[in-house]
């Protein structure tokens, strides 16, 4: 019998190994991508000097520029947007690889060892 991953059912996810990612569908990628500050000025969204902005303005204008999605202002937490079909803003359609690669926010960088089911990952084959 075939087992078939779902992102929602985190049960059927395969444990890790760093090779998996070589052969995958980036089904992770479109899992929320939440963001805070220190992402937000690697990934060349902000700048040193807009931190000492109020986190509400730097929220308007990533939201504005369809960056942002959604934001926690009390615990400094923004989640990116995503494309229509779900991909995070940062996933190159054709290749399935992340376009920002040495820039990629903390939640990604740490990906799967924290995350919805740590150890895991929903590994579909290309």
């Amino acid at each position: 019998m075939i087992s078939v991953v779902d992102i929602e059912r985190t049960e059927t996810w395969l444990p890790w190994h760093k090779k998996l990612c070589d052969r995958c569908t980036s089904l992770c990628c479109t899992l929320p991508v939440e963001v805070r500050n220190s992402d937000l000025l690697r990934m060349g969204l902000i700048d040193a000097f807009e931190l000492e902005d109020a986190p509400k303005a730097i929220a308007k204008r990533l939201m504005k520029a369809g960056i942002v999605a959604h934001v926690n202002l009390k615990q400094g937490i923004y989640t990116l947007s995503q494309h229509s079909s779900g991909d995070c803003l940062y996933l190159n359609r054709e290749t399935r690889r992340c376009t920002i690669y040495d820039k990629r926010p903390e939640t990604c960088r740490n990906h799967p060892t924290i995350g919805p089911r740590p150890g895991f990952c929903a590994h579909v084959p290309r």
